[in-house]
């Protein structure tokens, strides 16, 4: 059975790069009819996207995906397909004086058959995202959806066989063994949004056919409140950045650094945040539940080992519900007094549970973000322009976001990627167009070119043309 899936995969990856080799650098036309269609499937069929996610989490805010991953796909198409003649453009770069009058273009080419693997958390976004931009560059698109989400993955490779021809976009379903057969496809370019660990074997195994890789991980993600910060306004957007998705975001706040004596006040603010979000949890559609048993089991175990270890465990349930393992529903969680040699400070959370941690100084707070691997974001909160600048030029993030969480995420005339052991590359707008594509450098020979007086055989005419090339170089 693992071999006939492997073969189909081989099938359809060779399938896709024997219809680029026929059509190695698609029009504008072309590219512009895949994207209405990619538009197209996220138009019409939202209602079914939605359910389909709602079931294989066992509770998803419809609103919460429509609005993290409708509205934002849209978006991003949409952005695309009114700048995308513009990328497409040859483009005109400076000729140095010893080489005029010929002249240099940058030639952006598509790269052939383009590898997504996407993750459970944002099923929709984190796959069609991404294809928009390679289909924008020119190029073919495989990709393989996360198991986790068994009835969502079903549905886009039914949509994706609705909309696209399999030699343009197609989905590939399976387990861990079909991705790891996956990756090993010599792509000519392959992202993987997931974690950090299963990143390095991404890498690897596309190293094996030195195909280039675009990796989105993830990490602990701070979020900083400064001295000058408006607690109440603070506590609001952390709240709702902590527990959007339940918490299960790859750039949701993972910990809070508060000035020292404030953290029970901080507690206290982000309990009457929360509450005023989700005054109730159980049977709430607007608070999603915790995608699998052992997901929510891990959460769980975090949490006993720091209540164990004398840590402050607050839960946050504002109508005082049975909560538990059977509807996965896990109630906001602020912990504090917490050591730094426990699972909830040393991995990614990926769930309602915020560790609140005070700091002295603001020295001390940048030292607790740098002694940690480089975050994919982080947030701070204050008026102070001064600290405001240290924390942006002192601490590494792949993104930062100020008085407020995650929005720099949906820029699309930004960037979005992480940097160390949060990923590598990047992608959204012109960058996700540029991460799948190759910008070729031509140079056009001119016939008034001198440069045959360089070549042998060599005598007084070389002497004086290289005297003037270094003096005008």
């Amino acid at each position: 059975m693992l071999q006939t899936r492997q073969d189909a995969l081989r099938e359809r990856f060779d399938l896709q790069r024997a219809a680029f080799e026929a059509q190695p650098f698609p029009t504008l036309d072309v590219r512009r009819d895949r994207l209405n269609r990619l538009l197209a499937l996220t138009e019409q069929h939202e209602a079914d996207i939605c359910s389909a996610i709602d079931a294989d989490f066992g509770g998803r805010s419809a609103h919460e995906t429509r609005l993290a991953e409708l509205f934002v796909v849209r978006a991003g198409i949409r952005h695309t397909l009114s700048h995308m003649k513009h990328w497409m453009r040859e483009r005109r770069v400076a000729t140095t004086l010893p080489f005029l009058p010929g002249k240099n273009r940058l030639i952006p080419q598509p790269l052939g058959v383009v590898g997504i693997v996407s993750p459970w958390n944002y099923p929709f976004q984190l796959a069609v995202a991404p294809a928009t931009a390679a289909l924008a560059a020119g190029n073919r698109v495989l990709i393989k959806p996360s198991e986790l989400t068994p009835a969502f993955s079903a549905l886009l490779a039914r949509l994706a066989g609705e909309h696209f021809a399999p030699d343009e976009l197609s989905v590939i379903n399976g387990d861990a063994d079909t991705g790891k057969a996956f990756v090993s496809l010599p792509f000519n370019h392959l992202l993987f949004t997931g974690s950090t660990a299963v990143g390095r074997h991404v890498a690897m195994a596309a190293a094996g056919n030195l195909t280039p890789v675009t990796l989105e991980l993830g990490g602990k993600s701070p979020a900083i409140f400064d001295p000058s910060c408006d607690l109440d306004a603070a506590a609001s957007s952390i709240a709702y950045g902590k527990l959007l998705n339940a918490g299960q975001t790859c750039i949701a706040p993972d910990y809070l650094l508060v000035p020292k004596g404030q953290a029970e006040a901080v507690a206290a603010k982000l309990a009457t945040a929360v509450a005023r979000l989700y005054p109730s949890l159980r049977d709430n559609p607007d608070y999603t539940a915790i995608i699998s048993d052992r997901h929510y089991q891990r959460l769980r175990d975090m949490i006993t080992e720091a209540r164990e270890a004398g840590a402050d465990v607050t839960e946050i349930n504002p109508a005082g519900e049975e909560l538990g393992a059977t509807n996965r529903k896990h109630p906001p969680t602020l912990v504090r007094n917490i050591g730094s040699d426990l699972r909830l400070m040393r991995e990614e959370i990926f769930g309602p549970v915020l560790p609140i941690i005070e700091y002295a100084t603001v020295d001390e707070a940048i030292d607790h973000v740098n002694r940690a691997d480089r975050p994919l974001a982080l947030y701070w909160f204050g008026s102070d322009a001064g600290n405001r600048q240290r924390i942006l030029h002192e601490t590494t993030a792949g993104g930062v976001t100020i008085n407020d969480c995650m929005l720099h995420l949906v820029q699309e005339n930004q960037p979005f990627g992480g940097v160390g052991a949060s990923g590598m590359g990047s992608y959204h707008g012109e960058w996700g167009f540029r991460t799948f594509s190759k910008e070729k450098p031509v140079f056009l020979q001119s016939r008034l070119s001198a440069g045959g007086l360089l070549r042998p055989p060599y005598g007084k005419t070389f002497e004086r043309l290289y005297r003037l090339l270094k003096l005008i170089t």
